[in-house]
């Protein structure tokens, strides 16, 4: 049964009354106001899939109360509600962004139908919006090595459940699109899922996005902010990059997992929620605790159920695969005819660390179709897994340069002409060079020798 929540908003006792028990024994869940003033304090503290809204309303009208829903942060679909001589405004509405409206006297058939189509194509556009991810989600998982066939497994477990996650996972492993794919999976799939990388935001603004604020409540803030918590309320929360969160903002969230409510900044209501939080790290936040960096009792809230997607240079019988993949996909995207290659190039490939995983792994896939001009890429094209500008000079460096970036450069040429010569072998790469392989790896990632820019 539908859990979509619906508030009706309309001066008239009986309105409210009547359209309240037609949509809750549609299986809807349904909150009413008596004027537009009432409305927004209810969206202020709660989300709301559809609003049915009526023109005439004391004080501020229905157009007002329009306006003012399509200039917030989240902006369900409006249903107006006409009277009698006013569907000219009504028609100015849907013009200014209302889905349809309904004309008094109302029938149960009618009300039923526009409001079942317009949360239909509330979630269209947002199904949309995520068949762009759909793509990277399926290559992401693809494999057939036993981590990714227990990874898998996992998921099937945990996505259906309201059970916390911690994904770990290296950058360019696909932890967003992992998430994505749990929410997909779960009861809360008609949801929101939002995500909020911690890293991204300064660590003084981190608060203000998680939880909202009110105005007046700071210098900036000239309207009221709904946070990521209020609008991903019953839905997905995924938080990336947990790690980099201050210990401040962490014990805000230590206290809002418990009590699943919280105020934004500069109130003093709380607000209940339903938001299931995902999160995940590139990080090891064992020795951040023990660096007194990241709370323990976070981590054990967040890490109900831990999942972490395997490193492609652990996995390298699935190279093949998603290659195959990759190729077939932007030879579609490009209007070109599908490249094979060669099964020495295929093991270089599976020879190289891929630091950047998955995400290096496609993008190293599309140069190859763009650049390639034969029906085959071979041992001869992979001079293109390095860029030239890498065999030049390293940037910024002047003709009269340091010995010490003189030095620099000729260790990275040097290392990377043994790569090519040995297929990105990094044993027989390390043994020429009489290194260690762990060392090796380390200063391929220290000189920035990769397969893509």
């Amino acid at each position: 049964m539908s859990q979509e929540r619906i508030l009706i908003i309309d001066d008239e006792t009986s309105i409210r009354s009547s359209l309240r028990g037609i949509l809750e024994d549609e299986g809807f869940q349904v909150k009413t106001a008596e004027s537009g003033e009432e409305a927004l304090r209810f969206m202020d503290k709660q989300s709301f899939d559809l609003l049915l809204l009526d023109i005439w309303l004391p004080e501020m009208s229905g157009l007002d109360v329009l306006r003012k829903v399509k200039t917030m942060d989240e902006t369900p679909p409006v249903v107006m509600i006409s009277g009698h001589g006013t569907v000219e405004t009504a028609v100015k509405a849907v013009k200014m962004g209302a889905f349809d409206f309904l004309e008094k006297p109302l029938t149960l058939e009618k009300v039923v139908l526009t409001v079942r189509n317009a949360l239909k194509q509330s979630r269209l556009e947002e199904e949309n919006t995520l068949l762009r991810e759909r793509f990277r989600e399926r290559y992401h998982l693809a494999g057939q090595s036993r981590a990714m066939h227990k990874l898998r497994e996992d998921i099937a477990k945990a996505a259906p459940t309201n059970s916390r996650i911690l994904i770990h996972g290296e950058n360019g492993t696909g932890r967003e699109l992992l998430a994505r794919l749990i929410h997909q999976e779960s009861r809360r799939r008609d949801k929101r899922f939002l995500e909020l990388n911690c890293a991204a935001v300064p660590a003084d603004m981190l608060e203000n996005e998680l939880f909202g604020y009110i105005r007046g409540s700071q210098p900036h803030a000239v309207k009221d902010k709904k946070g990521k918590f209020l609008l991903a309320d019953g839905g997905t929360l995924f938080l990336d990059e947990v790690g980099d969160m201050r210990p401040t903002t962490q014990a805000k969230l230590v206290r809002v997992i418990e009590e699943q409510r919280f105020e934004p900044q500069g109130s003093t209501d709380a607000i209940a929620i339903d938001t299931r939080l995902v999160a995940a790290t590139s990080k090891n936040l064992k020795e951040l605790i023990g660096q007194k960096a990241f709370r323990e009792d976070l981590f054990f809230k967040i890490n109900v159920i831990p999942l972490t997607i395997p490193p492609l240079r652990e996995r390298p019988e699935d190279i093949p695969l998603l290659i195959n993949h990759f190729l077939e996909h932007f030879a579609a995207e490009y209007g070109k005819k599908p490249k094979s290659i060669s099964p020495e190039a295929v093991q270089a490939f599976r020879n190289y660390y891929w630091p950047g995983n998955v995400g290096e792994l496609m993008n190293v896939i599309e140069r190859f179709v763009i650049m390639v001009d034969g029906p085959e890429i071979t041992e001869a094209n992979l001079s293109l897994l390095v860029e030239a500008r890498e065999l030049e000079q390293i940037p910024g460096l002047g003709p009269a340069h340091s010995l010490e970036a003189a030095l620099r450069l000729s260790e990275k040429k040097l290392i990377h002409e043994a790569l090519l010569r040995n297929r990105w072998d990094m044993d027989k790469t390390a043994s020429d060079l009489k290194i260690g392989r762990t060392e090796l790896q380390q200063k391929i990632s220290a000189l920035q020798i990769t397969l893509i820019p």
